[in-house]
């Protein structure tokens, strides 16, 4: 009798059509879509309130906590890195294919595909949800790796991020940390956790926490830690994954960096092994930071919209010395190395903002043509009221409107607490921004007054006004905001909205790392230049190979020369 397979093979698809595929391709996020910005801001908003109410690290105590091996070949372990993946299918499936490829050449070196597939954070945008995933990330990745190879199927590790988080974690649970039978397409899902400690080659370990919106490391997470951490030695190495650069955030954000210092202090400095790499995604580039003994890199390239790097420091100290644990980790120079994009290219990219702003955000630019009309409109009544100035300029209809927009550019601003540094120039940045919005409402109204419009019967200037001044005015209110965004980064004040508003998908990044046998940790980071944005079906591949295959070029390269670290028998010799 013949014996079923484990996993039923797909029949491959004919089109890109999402029957055949299983899930629908999506486009990029709009991220200044006003409903978007809403929803968001609630669900930050609740989990910062009630985070500690749904937080599931605590209940994951009942499962399983084991603690893994990847053995590799020989002493020898190749292992890829992404973060920041679920968004728009182009961009999203062109690193997906690249991963998935057997090998790539880069550099003049031929890198094979890796054993170990990790996944840094953000697996989904903008919120987590099972449809989400599916279409914005599972779906793509087993399109890219439909079965697991014959020799070495690679298993992935994912460790989530905020938006992995809005919904309290149980989409990401169910995914990823499946009791038995996980897998997305080839890759096999072998965590239990959202946190989780993998034993490596050649006396490597992996370590990855999750900090839940960077708020703690709880009771049941560290006393699993220490447990994988009791076989570590002065002769092992260490690779920590976090959710978010800790390092970098707290340059402006002292306490940022407190909870990953805790945990090398407290976890992994009893056992004198050597952390020897950082490497997080959150922000959307890659950026390295080199100190005396340890990398501190940020590769958050998956799939989501590029954030510039022009306004990284040149040089961190971490932890900050101005934190206030008193028994922090001594602080150490780190410099920084490499960025992609790089930094001039990445303020060349800042003035895309003005074409781009309004082609991916329909929404937005008609949410700012809505209230620019309202204004207008209460301007216009005011003028027509009879009585003084003042008595015009305090009328019900137009200070309601002028609130409404002050208010809203301060919060756009996103101002900080009073403790923080430069959290005045949010706050100066936000009133400018929302008194000449105001302003240009007033211009509108001047104009407005000009036309032969506002004297039609009722409601023919209403029907001109939304016909007519809305588009227009929304267009010159978006390009006005597109300004501010543009002077506002030169503050590092809404760089992420910047980059953000404008979807930007190409320059995507990922790590390719070996482990050799005497130890030695070699990491190539790769940079994708253009991601292909036209594919087509191929139905007559093998089993294996990608169901969907790129109709234009799609290369990869070096973002920069390989960093080589050493590992405990390398650096014996």
């Amino acid at each position: 009798m013949p014996v079923e397979a484990e996993h039923p093979v797909r029949r491959r698809p004919r089109s890109l059509d999402p029957q055949e595929l299983g899930f629908t391709p999506q486009r990029p996020v709009g991220w200044l879509a006003p409903l978007l910005l809403l929803s968001t801001g609630v669900r930050t908003l609740l989990a910062v309130l009630f985070g500690a109410y749904l937080d599931k690290r605590e209940l994951q105590n009942a499962l399983s906590g084991d603690v893994f091996e990847q053995p590799g070949t020989d002493g020898e372990i190749w292992i890829d890195y992404v973060a920041d993946l679920g968004d728009g299918f182009p961009a999203t499936y062109s690193v997906a294919y690249l991963l998935a490829q057997p090998s790539l050449e880069a550099g003049g070196q031929l890198l094979p595909r890796g054993d170990v597939l990790l996944m840094g954070g953000d697996q989904v945008y903008p919120l987590a949800s099972g449809d989400g995933y599916e279409n914005r990330m599972k779906g793509p990745y087993r399109a890219a790796l439909p079965e697991a190879p014959a020799e070495r199927p690679p298993t992935l590790f994912a460790l989530p991020g905020n938006h992995d988080w809005y919904d309290g974690l149980t989409a990401f649970i169910r995914l990823f940390a499946r009791r038995k039978d996980g897998h997305i397409g080839g890759w096999r899902t072998a965590q239990r956790r959202s946190y989780f400690a993998v034993k490596l080659p050649s006396n490597w370990w992996l370590f990855a926490i999750d900090e839940q919106f960077g708020a703690y490391i709880d009771d049941p997470q560290l006393l699993y830690f220490e447990k994988a951490a009791a076989g570590l030695g002065p002769d092992d190495r260490v690779i920590l994954m976090t959710p978010s650069p800790t390092w970098v955030k707290a340059a402006t954000k002292p306490e940022a960096y407190d909870a990953v210092d805790y945990f090398i202090r407290t976890i992994l400095g009893p056992t004198k092994a050597h952390v020897r790499l950082l490497v997080s995604g959150d922000l959307h580039h890659y950026a390295r930071f080199t100190g005396e003994d340890r990398e501190l890199i940020t590769c958050g390239g998956g799939g989501a919209y590029l954030l510039g790097t022009h306004t990284l420091p040149e040089e961190l100290t971490v932890p900050p010395e101005d934190t206030l644990t008193r028994s922090a980790s001594r602080s150490r120079k780190y410099s920084l190395t490499s960025t992609f994009p790089s930094f001039e290219t990445s303020r060349r990219m800042g003035w895309g903002v003005f074409r781009r702003i309004t082609v991916r955000n329909p929404g937005f630019a008609t949410m700012l043509g809505i209230v620019q009309t309202l204004t207008m409109l209460a301007m216009s009544g005011a003028a027509s009221i009879s009585g003084g100035p003042i008595q015009r300029l305090f009328s019900i209809p137009l200070v309601l409107m002028c609130v409404v927009i002050l208010a809203g550019a301060i919060a756009f601003a996103q101002p900080p607490k009073a403790g923080v540094p430069n959290h005045a120039a949010h706050w100066i940045l936000g009133i400018i921004h929302g008194g000449l919005q105001i302003a240009l409402a007033a211009g509108g109204t001047w104009v407005w007054q000009q036309l032969p419009f506002r004297d039609w019967m009722w409601p023919g200037p209403l029907v001109v006004a939304i016909v007519l001044y809305l588009p227009v005015i929304g267009f010159v209110a978006t390009q006005l905001c597109a300004l501010y965004l543009l002077v506002a980064s030169r503050f590092k004040v809404n760089v992420n909205e910047l980059y953000a508003g404008q979807g930007i998908e190409d320059a995507k990044s990922f790590l390719r790392m070996h482990i050799e046998s005497d130890g030695t940790l070699t990491i190539y980071p790769l940079g994708v230049d253009k991601i292909c944005r036209t594919w087509v079906a191929d139905p007559e591949g093998s089993p294996e190979q990608s169901w969907v295959r790129p109709d234009e070029p799609l290369s990869v390269r070096l973002i920069e020369e390989p960093i080589r670290v050493a590992g405990p028998q390398a650096a014996r010799h």
